[in-house]
């Protein structure tokens, strides 16, 4: 009983505690909301700039911050310029009354100038460095000529390094404060940018020098709690550069922390370092760079004083939300949160993509259920309709004025209907043609059987060219259907491969680096794409091979042993230098290849031939032959055979079907004029993975498969293309094997041969005689068979393209690399 009480009592608990976090984490972000509202859009958290920077001091003397950030704001975010103006000048009273006058009077005199100047001047942010500039060297002219009556030579140098100071930071606050406005903006910081929010991050904590907190200096504790922050967010560039960039203002600010530049430097470069310990790795960083510049600087006896503040700025780091670090981290470049949140983008605007090419996917293939459902309907019902239909306007012109209506139609309406209807049936068979004993039962029911028969043949010629017209409307909606679906696919496909993601290979990216160097191969980069079989898919950065054929004669051997499938040299782009780097692309080799060879001639010698040729390699692993014969010789039969293969071409690389591309290049060839052109079309569809073969003949010649001592015949009976809008396509199958050759030809070679009764015997015993397996040399062997046999008179257009199939062995062989399978 107390076993099962508890383990009910245990998931009780664990919801408990589940429910209590997400009430804490809710309350948390609420919480951080409200701060940020109160902070950023009320303008509080500029009264708080304002304060530290209105006490801020350079050089002890010179404060060349209220006028730019007060100019700053009140051209960015007017609203909150008098919360701004307020904190600076309670910021100086707590210097001296006569800094908080001097701080007002320079903002009053600012405006003075700002306002006067401004229907003049429209480019505000171009000038506002110019009006700080002239305005403090006023402003601190007319302060020491009241307070001394003279203004002496270092003074009046003091006064223009304030208002150069000044001039500076105006273009620094420019950029930093929109970035405060707003929170963190959804853009990238570029690095002008992250180095002046970093300068007006320092010149704030610079107001806090002088302030101590149970003898810990605030300012020590700000600044290397920044340092931390940042060495921890970006890593060890920025790091040392926010150190330098702070040190270098606070030791502008009192010359006594000079030292503090090169602490803060070596913690943010050491923090940086060890970021990869994570808050303790960079807190033990600046431990250690407090450790040995704080025995450099002061000595041994303000050690524990130095640690102790260090102590005090890790204590605030670790107190730190990782929410907080990380989200100032996405809008850093070469962060970890940055590259998540670039490709968190990138998946968002694929798969908006991708959703938008399946869209159109669904709606052309709803397209074409619609198309496909007129198809649908009951043939039989269909059937008896027409023949209702024409029945009725038979007996509208012959029973309706009949005496024995009542009798036929009324009495005997079924035995009236089958005669009719046998009798359509038969003319619609026999070409208007009655049988004698059906007449003679006719002539017995009906007293008006001839003219009946004679109004029958008349609306049976309607009834046909109706019937014939309905079909072709059917074909063509069905052919539609057809190409739809197939446009469907292909953005079907194409979708999926927008949404396949790059696999994250970094272990065997490291691994195969390591056994390639291992072997002696100075590799620069890895980059796999994909390990799939058959579809690898890797990138190499290699330093300058000096043309020595490298990639190809070492990396592809080895990465085959390696995936145990055969790799081959994609693509290769090599330095133009010699200190330079190779970029090369490996990819699986397909399990086959295709060599070809050609031979075509015209008729009479001609330079034009009606027949064309194409051989594609398609994407996917297909490789496609064919050959177009247009009706007759000349121009216009080539153009014709041409536009017929080129039209394919365009098709298949596509991605559609083959046997929909056939029927879409029909379907254009019939529509697109009404002149009598027709071409043939023998298409072979051959698959480099296994070798298997489609062939698709559109009234062509026979093709032939030599293997061996055996020479196969393919055959398909179809008419040729552009005759009619109904085109069904017989596709016949093979698996050819290496060493095959397959002989493809137009009819001018295969009807070529003169005093011939079978030619299928003839090219068979032919192609059985050769003694060669060169492709090209097959073509030419055959073509002068075929001219010799003519007596050397060329009587037509010819065109044989024959195909030899071989494994796909690469150049060089694999090398074994069995320290990677090892640790594999």
């Amino acid at each position: 009983m107390q076993k099962v009480e508890r383990n009910l009592i245990e998931p009780i608990g664990e919801i408990r505690f589940e429910e209590s976090r997400f009430r804490l984490a809710k309350g948390m972000s609420k919480l951080q909301s409200k701060i940020e509202t109160v902070l950023l859009k009320k303008g509080y958290l500029f009264l708080i700039i304002g304060f530290l920077l209105g006490r801020a001091l350079i050089l002890e003397q010179l404060t060349p911050f209220s006028l730019p950030f007060f100019a700053a704001v009140y051209l960015i975010r007017k609203d909150i310029a008098p919360i701004a103006l307020f904190g600076l000048v309670a910021g100086a009273a707590t210097l001296s009354f006569t800094a908080a006058i001097f701080t007002f009077g320079s903002v009053f005199l600012f405006l003075l100038l700002y306002k006067l100047s401004k229907k003049w001047i429209k480019n505000n942010l171009k000038v506002m460095p110019f009006y700080i500039f002239f305005t403090i060297l006023i402003a601190k002219t007319v302060k020491t000529l009241v307070l001394s009556g003279t203004i002496t030579m270092y003074e009046g140098m003091m006064t223009a390094v304030e208002a150069g100071l000044g001039l500076v930071l105006t273009f620094i606050f420019l950029q930093s404060i929109p970035l405060m406005t707003s929170g963190l903006r959804k853009q990238t910081l570029k690095t002008e940018e992250i180095v002046c929010l970093i300068i007006m991050l320092a010149s704030v904590m610079t107001g806090t020098i002088g302030w101590t907190i149970y003898g810990l200096s605030v300012e020590h504790v700000m600044s290397r709690y920044l340092i931390l922050i940042f060495s921890f967010v970006a890593g060890a560039t920025v790091g040392s550069t926010v150190g330098v960039v702070t040190g270098l203002i606070f030791s502008l600010a009192n010359v006594s922390s000079f030292y503090h530049m090169s602490l803060l430097a070596f913690s943010g470069l050491l923090g940086g370092l060890l970021k990869e310990g994570k808050k303790p790795g960079v807190a033990f960083g600046l431990f250690i760079a407090t450790l040995l510049i704080g025995m450099y600087g002061e000595g041994g006896g303000a050690i524990s004083q130095t640690l102790t503040e260090s102590a005090g700025a890790v204590l605030l780091f670790f107190l730190t939300p990782l929410s907080l670090t990380s989200r100032i981290a996405k809008h850093i470049p070469g962060t970890a949160e940055y590259s998540a949140e670039q490709q968190q983008y990138m998946r968002k605007m694929r798969d908006v993509t991708a959703q938008r090419v399946v869209q159109f996917s669904n709606v052309f293939e709803a397209l074409s259920k619609s198309f496909s459902a007129l198809q649908v309907k009951d043939e039989t019902v269909e059937t008896d309709r027409e023949m209702d239909y024409f029945l009725s306007n038979v007996t509208e012109k012959t029973c309706q004025t009949c005496f024995k209506k009542d009798h036929c139609w009324t009495r005997n309406f079924n035995t009236t209907y089958d005669y009719m209807s046998e009798i359509m049936q038969e003319m619609d068979q026999n070409s208007g043609t009655v049988p004698q004993k059906l007449s003679r039962e006719w002539d017995k029911h009906c007293t008006r059987s001839k003219k009946v028969l004679e109004i029958m043949q008349q609306q049976l010629t309607y009834f046909q060219a109706n019937r014939k017209l309905k079909k072709q409307v059917q074909e063509s909606r069905r052919l539609v259907a057809d190409q739809l679906l197939g446009v469907s696919e292909v953005m079907g496909d194409f979708a999926k491969e927008i949404q396949r993601e790059r696999e994250n290979h970094s272990k065997q990216e490291e691994l195969i680096l390591e056994s390639l160097q291992d072997f002696g191969i100075h590799i620069e980069q890895v980059e796999i794409y994909s390990l799939e079989q058959g579809n690898v898919d890797i990138d190499m950065t290699i330093p300058y091979c000096q043309g020595l054929g490298e990639c190809e004669k070492l990396i592809a051997p080895m990465l085959s042993d390696i995936l145990k499938e055969n790799i081959i040299v994609n693509s290769e782009e090599c330095s133009t230098f010699p200190n330079g780097f190779c970029h090369v692309t490996f990819r699986s080799a397909k399990a086959f290849v295709v060599s070809t060879g050609v031979a075509h001639a015209a008729k009479d010698g001609d330079l034009v031939s009606g027949d064309s040729f194409s051989i594609i390699e398609l994407s996917g692993g297909k490789f496609a032959i064919a050959i177009s014969d247009g009706m007759g010789n000349g121009e216009r039969a080539h153009s014709e055979s041409r536009d017929t293969l080129l039209l394919l071409q365009q098709i298949l690389q596509s991605g559609i079907e083959e046997k929909v591309a056939i029927k879409s290049v029909n379907s254009i060839l019939s529509l697109r004029t009404t002149d009598e052109i027709f071409s043939t079309l023998d298409l072979a569809m051959i698959d480099l993975q296994n070798a298997s073969t489609r062939f698709l003949k559109i009234s062509s010649t026979p093709s032939f498969i030599k293997r061996g001592s055996n020479v196969l015949k393919v055959q398909a009976s179809n008419l040729p293309m552009g005759i009619l809008h109904e085109f069904e396509v017989d596709v016949v199958g093979e698996q050819l094997k290496a060493g095959d050759l397959l002989i493809m030809m137009s009819d001018g070679v295969f009807e070529g041969p003169k005093h011939v009764e079978n030619y299928d015997l003839w090219m068979k015993r032919k192609i059985n005689e050769l003694q060669t397996d060169d492709p090209q040399a097959i073509a030419d062997l055959i073509m002068e068979e075929v001219i010799r046999s003519r007596g050397g008179s060329i009587e037509d257009d010819m065109t044989v393209v024959v195909a030899k199939i071989d494994h796909n062995i690469p150049k060089w062989a694999s090398i074994p690399m069995t320290n990677y399978q090892k640790r594999a």
